[in-house]
C-alpha cells in the first residue's frame, strides 16, 4: 500500500495550484495504518531550497480501508516560490522523508512539490483572458502608400517585390547586415484590420516599431520615435484608434536590456551627437558598461551592435519608466495597450516591477507580457530565482513549453504522455489569471514556420534551406498536423497567438526565412477558413476562453482534457494514434474525422479530433 498524496487532486490539496497571500490551503495525506505514523510535518522550503517552515498535520480519521487521514490547514502572509515535501515520524522512533514521483509519492528519493504564493490583489486586464492574438513583423506584413524616409538611418535598401527572399547572405566583411527592407508600415496594418477582425483577432502584437537601423528593429536608435519607414506618431495613433474601434488592443515590443550602437544613446557612428560612445560627457554615459572607453563595452551576447544597458541606473529608469513623458507613458498615451518585454530574464526584477506599476498608473487595463522560454514560475536566470508571478510582475508570458510539447506530440516524438504532463505542470504552477492569458504560440519570429516544423525534417545548408519547399506529400501531412495543432492551441487556456501568415500556409526555416512577406493574394484559403472557424469556436464557449484545465487521459498517441467554468464543461480529444478511439456519447460541438457508433459513442478516426459535451459528467475516457 502506497502513501497517497496528489497535489493535482482536490481531495489532497485545495486550492489547486498557486496560493494567494492570506488564503487558506488545505492538505490531506493518506498513510497506511501499517506504517505506524505518529506525526506528519510539511517541510516548506524557499526558492533557494532552504527549509523556512515546518508545519504539523493533525490526525483526522482512521478508515476501514487500512488508511489513516492526516490534515493540515495553513496560510502564508508573504509571497514567494516554495518547494515542499513531508517528514513522517514513526511510533517507536525514527522518521522518513516523502517526495514526489510523478503523481505518486516515494520514500527518501524523488522530486519536491512546488507552491507559489502570489499577491492577494493580483489581477490581469479584463480584455486578455481567452483573447485571440496576432503577431506582426511590421516590415513584412502589409504596405500601403509610402513614408517619408528622410530620417531613415543609412545605409538601407528596399526590395522591389514582396516575393523576394530577405537577404540572408553575409557581405564582403562576413556579416549579415539586416538592412534590407520591404516597406511594411502602419498604414498597411490599418488597411488589413477588417481582415484581422474577420479572423477573430482581439490583440495585435507588433514586433519592435521604435526607430532603428535594422529591419528587425531590436537595435533601438530612439525609443521615443517610430521608425520612419513605418510612419509617423500620428500614423501610429491612427492605427491604434482604428484597432480600438474594432475592439482590438495593440501590444508593443519593449527592448530595454540593450540599445543599438547606432543610436541617440550610444552613437558609435557619431550620427546623433552626445551619445555615450561619441561624447565622454554624454548624459547617457552611465547607462553603459565600458571596459575600455569607447571601444570595449558589454554587449548583448557579445554582439557589438547591441550594447547592454544598466537597467537600474536611476536616469535610465526615469527615462524609460518614471518620467511624466517616459517611454512607457509616451506610447501608452499614443494608444498602445501594453508591452511584451524582450528577454525579460535579462531585466532585473525591480525594473519589471516598476515598469508594471507605472503602466497600471497610466492605464489600469494595460498588459505586460514577458519573453520566457521555460516554465516562468520557477525560472532562474544568472543564479537568481525570478519573481515574475510571486511579485505580480507579469500578466502573461510566452508559452514555449506548450508549443514544444504540441510539436513533439504531432511529430511522433511523444505519445501524448509528455504533452499531458506539460499541460498540467503549467496549470499547477501558473496563477489561474496568468494561465488565462498566457501567449500560446506555435511559431514566432524566433522559430521556423510551424508548417515547416510539422512537415519538413530537412537539415541542409542555409542556402538550400532558403529555397527549400515541401513536396505535395509533405505539405499534406504538415497541413493535417497543423489543423490538430491549431485545434489544441485554440482549445487550451490562454491567448492563442497566430504568427502572421501561419493561417495562410506560409513555409520557412529559421530567421530570416520565417520572416518573409505575407503572401497577399496567394493564401491557402481553406486553411484561413479553418482558422476563422477555430476563432469562432473559441468565441462561442466561455469554457474555452476562461475555463479551468484538467487532463483526463494522455498516452498511446491520444490526449483528452476538459475545460470547465460555471455550468459549462467541454472535453477536447485528439487522436494521433494509428487506430480508432471510441469516446463516450455526447453532443459534438466540433469534429474532424469523427463518426457516431451504433451504440451512441463518438468514434475518432486516425488523425481525428473533437470538442465534446459528454452526456454524463462521470463519463470515463480511456486511451487504451
Amino acid at each position: 500500500m502506497r502513501i497517497l498524496f496528489d497535489s493535482r487532486q482536490t481531495q489532497y490539496k485545495t486550492p489547486f495550484g498557486t496560493l494567494r497571500t492570506g488564503e487558506c490551503c488545505v492538505l490531506q495525506i493518506r498513510i497506511p495504518t501499517e506504517v505506524g505514523a505518529s506525526g506528519v510535518r510539511l517541510m516548506l522550503e524557499n526558492s533557494e531550497h532552504a527549509v523556512c517552515a515546518e508545519l504539523p498535520f493533525s490526525f483526522a480519521s482512521r478508515g476501514e480501508d487500512g488508511y489513516e487521514l492526516w490534515r493540515l490547514e495553513f496560510t502564508r502572509q508573504e509571497t514567494g516560490l516554495h518547494f515542499y515535501w513531508f517528514r513522517i515520524d514513526k511510533r517507536g522512533g525514527g522518521s522518513f522523508r516523502l517526495f514526489r514521483q510523478g503523481s505518486d509519492t516515494n520514500m527518501e528519493a524523488g522530486e519536491k512539490w512546488q507552491l507559489s504564493v502570489i499577491p492577494a490583489d493580483f489581477r490581469v486586464p479584463d480584455f486578455a483572458p481567452g483573447a485571440v492574438m496576432y503577431q506582426i513583423f511590421p516590415d513584412r506584413f502589409a504596405r500601403s502608400g509610402s513614408c517619408d524616409l528622410t530620417c531613415k538611418l543609412q545605409p538601407f535598401w528596399v526590395h522591389e517585390s514582396p516575393d523576394e527572399l530577405p537577404e540572408y547572405r553575409p557581405d564582403a566583411q562576413g556579416e549579415v547586415r539586416n538592412n534590407d527592407f520591404f516597406g511594411g508600415n502602419f498604414a498597411g496594418i490599418r488597411e488589413k484590420l477588417p481582415y484581422l477582425q474577420e479572423l477573430g483577432v482581439g490583440v495585435l502584437y507588433l514586433n519592435p516599431i521604435f526607430m532603428a537601423w535594422s529591419n528587425h528593429r531590436y537595435d533601438t536608435a530612439d525609443y521615443r520615435r517610430p521608425d520612419p519607414m513605418l510612419g509617423t506618431e500620428e500614423d501610429f495613433r491612427t492605427l491604434c484608434d482604428a484597432a480600438h474601434a474594432r475592439g482590438m488592443r495593440v501590444i508593443l515590443d519593449g527592448v530595454f536590456s540593450h540599445t543599438g550602437s547606432n543610436s541617440v544613446y550610444f552613437d558609435a557612428k557619431h550620427v546623433f551627437g552626445h551619445g555615450a560612445a561619441s561624447d565622454p560627457n554624454s548624459p547617457y554615459r552611465r547607462w553603459y558598461r565600458f571596459h575600455h572607453y569607447p571601444d570595449d563595452y558589454e554587449a548583448w551576447w557579445g554582439i557589438r551592435t547591441l550594447p547592454c544597458v544598466e537597467e537600474l541606473d536611476e536616469t535610465y529608469l526615469h527615462y524609460i519608466i518614471e518620467d511624466e513623458d517616459s517611454v512607457i507613458a509616451h506610447w501608452l498615451r499614443l494608444g498602445a495597450d501594453g508591452f511584451r518585454l524582450d528577454v525579460v530574464d535579462e531585466l532585473p526584477d525591480e525594473f519589471v516591477r516598476r515598469l508594471r506599476r507605472r503602466m497600471r498608473q497610466i492605464d489600469p487595463q494595460s498588459l505586460l507580457l514577458g519573453e520566457v522560454w521555460e516554465d516562468a514560475s520557477n525560472k532562474r536566470a544568472y543564479g537568481v530565482s525570478r519573481r515574475y508571478f510571486v511579485d505580480g510582475e507579469l500578466d502573461s508570458v510566452m508559452n514555449y513549453p506548450w508549443r514544444n510539447a504540441i510539436v513533439a506530440f504531432l511529430t511522433d516524438a511523444d505519445d501524448g504522455t509528455a504533452l499531458g504532463e506539460s499541460l498540467m505542470t503549467l496549470a499547477e504552477n501558473y496563477p489561474p489569471e496568468v494561465l488565462s492569458c498566457v501567449m500560446n504560440h506555435l511559431g514566432t519570429h524566433d522559430t521556423p514556420r510551424i508548417l515547416t516544423v510539422l512537415g519538413e525534417p530537412f537539415r541542409g545548408t542555409k542556402d538550400e534551406r532558403a529555397h527549400r519547399r515541401m513536396t505535395p506529400v509533405q505539405r499534406k501531412t504538415a497541413l493535417m498536423r497543423l489543423r490538430m495543432a491549431a485545434f489544441l492551441q485554440f482549445t487550451l487556456p490562454g491567448m492563442p497567438c497566430i504568427y502572421y501568415g501561419d493561417e495562410a500556409g506560409m513555409e520557412g526555416f529559421e530567421d530570416p526565412f520565417c520572416r518573409v512577406c505575407y503572401p497577399w493574394g496567394h493564401e491557402d484559403e481553406e486553411l484561413r477558413a479553418y482558422y476563422r472557424m477555430m476563432s469562432a469556436l473559441r468565441g462561442s464557449s466561455e469554457a474555452l476562453r476562461r475555463g479551468d484545465l484538467r487532463v483526463l487521459a494522455a498516452g498511446n498517441g491520444r490526449i483528452a482534457f476538459s475545460r470547465s467554468i460555471g455550468g459549462e464543461r467541454v472535453v477536447v480529444c485528439v487522436n494521433h494514434s494509428i487506430g480508432e478511439w471510441v469516446l463516450p456519447a455526447g453532443r459534438v460541438r466540433f469534429a474532424e474525422s469523427a463518426a457516431p457508433s451504433p451504440t451512441g459513442e463518438v468514434v475518432l478516426m486516425r488523425g481525428g479530433f473533437c470538442l465534446l459535451e459528454p452526456s454524463t459528467p462521470e463519463a470515463h475516457i480511456s486511451i487504451e
